[in-house]
């Protein structure tokens, strides 16, 4: 991903198969941030003892941190500045772990030029798919820019 692909592409320019991906390692900064953020301090995610007991056997970074990736590409590359979201479907499939390399794509595929609105599906990967989903979107249009 490089800065030369935040904007915006406006919904008359987008195609079926258009997809932008960032990659964000989690780390433990990212978590406790996303805690004080989110106000969710569930131990799972912040204490080692804790989570040794859990199904997981080690802390595992909030679902919703990971996800919000999928925020950052399309608020910023796809379809970029001026898109509004309109909805979020997200199953979460496997853990992100401190550490862990998580990349996100958001790839179209469903344009509806008269109501403006773009549906997206939206994947994570880290050693394995972590989330799987889609977004419907509002994405900006020339027409509107000109109005």
């Amino acid at each position: 991903m490089t800065n030369s692909e935040i904007g915006t592409i406006y919904i008359e320019d987008l195609e079926i198969g258009l997809s932008r991906s960032l990659s964000k390692v989690i780390g433990d900064a990212e978590i406790e941030m996303f805690a004080t953020l989110s106000e969710d301090r569930n131990p799972v995610h912040l204490d080692d003892d804790y989570a040794k007991a859990s199904m997981f056997k080690t802390r595992i970074a909030h679902g919703m941190l990971s996800a919000a990736l999928f925020s950052a590409l399309i608020g910023e590359r796809l379809p970029g500045h001026g898109t509004i979201y309109l909805g979020q479907n997200l199953r979460f499939t496997a853990p992100v772990k401190p550490g862990d390399l998580v990349t996100a794509t958001v790839t179209v595929t469903d344009i509806n030029l008269a109501k403006r609105r773009v549906k997206l599906d939206c994947i994570s990967v880290g050693d394995t798919v972590v989330i799987k989903g889609d977004a419907l979107v509002l994405a900006p249009s020339k027409a509107q820019s000109c109005e």
